[in-house]
C-alpha cells in the first residue's frame, strides 16, 4: 500500500507513533520476534484495524499470515520519528525540573543529543549535570553559533519565556519542549512546540477519581 502524504496524516496517528515505538521496543527486549496486529492491539488496548490503518499511512509493514517482524517494524518507526538524527538539544533552566530531566532522561534513545545546559543563577554555573557543565545564559549566543542546536527544553518561569524564546529562535532553535506554560506559538507560528503541562495530567487523574465516585453514588 502506498504511503499517505505527510499532510494527510492526522495528528492523532502521529501521536501514537512514540507509543508504538516504546511498546514494540519492550517486546523486542523480551525476545518476541513477530506479532500479529491482533496480538499487538490486545497489548496496547487498541484495535487491530486501528493499528493497520495507522501503519498503512506510512506504507504498511506487515505480511499477510505472518504479521509484523518487530525488530524491523521498530526500525522503520524509528526512521519515521527521526530517532537516528541525534538533534542537538539544550536545556534552559538547571533547577529541580531541568536537573531531573538532564540527569534521568536518555536523550539519545529519543533522537536527541543533549549538548548544553544553561541557567541564569551564578551559583549553578560550573556545577555538573549529566556529565555537562552548567553554563551561564550569557554564553548562550556564542554556544548556539558554535554548536547550532535545534531543540531547546524550557524549564523556566513563564515570565522569562517570551524574551528567551525570541532569542533562541534568532539563534537557530526551531523546536521547543516547553515546560514554561508560555505559548510560544502566539508570536512564532512556524516553530515546532511540544507543550508539557504536568498539572493537566494530575488534574485528569482527579477528574477520573471524581467521576468514579459519582458513578458509585448512582
Amino acid at each position: 500500500m502506498p504511503k499517505a502524504k505527510k499532510s494527510d496524516i492526522s495528528v492523532s496517528v502521529i501521536k501514537r507513533l512514540p507509543r508504538y515505538y516504546r511498546f514494540i521496543g519492550e517486546l523486542v527486549k523480551q525476545g518476541t520476534v513477530r506479532i500479529s496486529s491482533g496480538e499487538l492491539a490486545e497489548k496496547m488496548s487498541l484495535t487491530a484495524s486501528q493499528i493497520r490503518q495507522d501503519l498503512n499511512c506510512f506504507g504498511g509493514f506487515g505480511q499477510q499470515g505472518y504479521g509484523y517482524n518487530l525488530a524491523e517494524l521498530r526500525t522503520e518507526i524509528g526512521k519515521i520519528l527521526g530517532i537516528s538524527q541525534g538533534y542537538k538539544t539544550i536545556i534552559i533552566g538547571a533547577g529541580n525540573l531541568g536537573h531531573a530531566i538532564a540527569a534521568h532522561m536518555d536523550f539519545r534513545e529519543y533522537g536527541c543529543r543533549l549538548v548544553g545546559i544553561f541557567d541564569n543563577d551564578p551559583k549553578k554555573a560550573g556545577s555538573r549535570v549529566a556529565d555537562l557543565e552548567v553554563m551561564p545564559v550569557s554564553e548562550l549566543d556564542s554556544f548556539c553559533i558554535r554548536e547550532q542546536p535545534k531543540i531547546a527544553v524550557l524549564c523556566i518561569p513563564k515570565t522569562a519565556a517570551q524574551e528567551l524564546a525570541d532569542k533562541l529562535i534568532s539563534l537557530g532553535i526551531n523546536a521547543f519542549w516547553n515546560f514554561s506554560h508560555y505559548d510560544i506559538k502566539i508570536t512564532h507560528k512556524d516553530v515546532v512546540v511540544e507543550n508539557v503541562h504536568l498539572g493537566d495530567s494530575i488534574m485528569m487523574l482527579s477528574y477520573a477519581l471524581n467521576n468514579a465516585d459519582e458513578s458509585e453514588k448512582e
